[in-house]
């Protein structure tokens, strides 16, 4: 089966409320005297009218600056987010590498996060069976495996969010900021790991802040802003660009 993400006229719009829900008293008052509460809002789009094809081969970088809508592009590919316009189709199996550890329950021990996080990344407990050995040993937790999670250090919470999550064989890769969390030890067998993801996968999508690890890792950039695509290309020529007319920092002054 062929693996692409197809997205097309993709919207997606958040709301800001500027003031807090009323007081009692005023929610009476105003009904009493038949006044209607005004939602009291701004919508904005996060991501807006964004066509994109990306496929089998494509190590795709997405970098702008803090508000561009990078990972609200990529969370809606992932199916967190609905689009409020367009569609978008994917083909393939994705791991998505973002906000890890959001599905853990607290007051269950870290080896039954194991079944419960693998379930919710799409896998029946039967292969999370197969699997939970080999996280097992590479979280490195041990007996604090049997520690229920609310007990655990974020390094202790990092690492065993990140054996779940990539202890997969994906084909279609996102990553958004994931950054190694333990000791150097750990920093550099994550980061290992990471690289074996991105060679096994077969479209992989990285939302980063470090412009050097978009330079090293993709084939195909895009620039972001406000919500919308406004470069797409060659990481050299994309980097450049946004080096001098986003954050105006040109690569003669770095």
């Amino acid at each position: 089966m062929k693996t692409f993400i197809q997205a097309e006229n993709v919207s997606v719009k958040f709301r800001i409320y500027h003031n807090s829900a009323p007081s009692l008293k005023d929610a009476v008052v105003n009904r009493l005297i038949g006044k209607k509460n005004r939602d009291n809002f701004t919508e904005f789009f996060a991501v807006h009218h964004i066509s994109l094809n990306i496929n089998s081969g494509d190590r795709l970088g997405i970098i702008g600056l803090n508000g561009a809508g990078k990972s609200t592009l990529l969370k809606t590919i992932a199916g967190i987010y609905s689009p409020h316009e367009g569609r978008i189709a994917v083909s393939g199996r994705m791991t998505p590498l973002m906000e890890l550890g959001a599905g853990f329950d607290p007051e269950q021990t870290g080896r039954e996060n194991i079944f419960l996080n693998g379930t919710l990344l799409g896998f029946s407990p039967a292969e999370m069976k197969d699997k939970e050995q080999a996280i097992a040993e590479f979280s490195e937790l041990g007996e604090f495996l049997e520690l229920p999670v609310k007990y655990y250090s974020s390094g202790m919470y990092g690492r065993l969010a990140f054996s779940i999550a990539t202890m997969t064989e994906p084909e279609i890769l996102l990553i958004d900021e994931v950054f190694a969390t333990g000791d150097a030890h750990f920093v550099e067998k994550s980061s290992q790991r990471i690289l074996q993801l991105v060679e096994q996968s077969q479209i992989v999508i990285i939302v980063s802040h470090s412009l050097e690890q978009i330079k090293n890792l993709c084939n195909r950039v895009i620039v972001m802003d406000k919500g919308v695509i406004i470069k797409d290309g060659d990481p050299k020529d994309m980097l450049a660009y946004y080096a001098e007319n986003i954050t105006h920092v040109s690569e003669k002054k770095k």
